[in-house]
């Protein structure tokens, strides 16, 4: 597996206080690095997203970001949200992370790869920041798999504790992409439920959900619906703040779920699309357990 990585990714801080920090890389990468799967890892540096490979959003959206970018300035683009000189490269690495991972996965040089990379993606809408996203890493990488190597069914699975709202604001009635969001409901963004699209699989639990109910969820509502796509390609928007410890958000997850997430995703992925998973981090906001949660689903990734 290759686990794409970049310093850049470190240099956009929104604070101290804020929970989406540069250290929640480094107790990723540490936690991976002494694990006992290290060698089945290789790490790689992604290209920087190219802002014409960005049309998963508005154009005038990105227009409007490198304006801000050249401004040199912090500005909230949301109450959680500061853009400052930094950002937009750390963005363009994280997503850069997503169209690296899938040239590699297309050319056979891998099936499976992980992008421990921020700021995260899914909130960011087709022409808006959001939730601590800007551009919106999944759904570029999307695009360009189905604008650089024709596929036509390309699965999403998003286990964040929060709801996707801005991949499935992207992607919404392509009828190329499915999208299977599981998050805790209600809690933000506030999703209005009965407004999903027929590619849209909405999982709302409630706080409180542990692994046995989450799990059946997932099987029943997420993966019943992707084996009857038979993708070609999965991505998984992969954010750990389910975790029982997790500061921001009220599910009880553990460290096992996550591994059978992983494991179970790495089947689906032999059954349908020919081994080929791709990754990518989103929330996650415990440094003490978070580096633990991504281990343990890769681990169950490379079972």
């Amino acid at each position: 597996m290759i686990i794409y990585t970049s310093d850049l990714c470190l240099a956009h801080n929104m604070g101290a206080q804020h929970p989406e920090c540069p250290e929640r890389l480094g107790v990723i990468l540490q936690a991976l690095k002494s694990s006992r799967i290290a060698q089945q890892l290789t790490y790689a540096t992604p290209d920087l997203l190219t802002l014409t490979a960005a049309a998963a959003h508005d154009n005038n959206y990105i227009k409007h970001l490198v304006q801000l970018e050249r401004l040199g300035e912090t500005t909230a683009l949301d109450p959680d949200t500061l853009f400052m000189a930094e950002t937009l490269t750390a963005a363009r690495a994280a997503a850069g992370a997503g169209v690296s991972a899938i040239d590699a996965i297309m050319s056979e040089q891998t099936q499976q790869a992980f992008a421990a990379v921020r700021p995260p993606g899914h909130h960011a809408l087709h022409n808006r920041a959001m939730g601590f996203c800007f551009i919106n890493n999944i759904a570029v990488a999307a695009h360009h798999a189905m604008t650089h190597y024709g596929l036509e069914r390309i699965a999403i699975i998003d286990f964040d504790v929060h709801h996707g709202n801005g991949s499935e604001n992207i992607v919404a009635n392509d009828p190329r992409i499915l999208l299977c969001s599981a998050f805790q409901h209600p809690f933000y963004p506030n999703t209005d439920l009965a407004q999903a699209a027929d590619n849209i699989v909405h999982i709302p639990l409630a706080a409180g959900t542990a692994g046995t109910e989450f799990r059946q969820a997932m099987q029943q509502l997420a993966f019943a619906r992707v084996k009857k796509f038979t993708p070609q390609l999965i991505l998984v928007s992969a954010g750990f703040d389910g975790h029982r410890r997790d500061p921001l958000a009220g599910w009880n997850l553990v460290d096992d779920d996550y591994f059978w997430l992983g494991a179970t995703i790495n089947q689906l992925a032999k059954d349908y699309s020919h081994g080929r998973v791709l990754s990518m981090l989103e929330g996650g906001y415990a440094l003490d357990t978070l580096g633990g949660s991504v281990l343990a689903y890769i681990e169950g990734l490379l079972s």
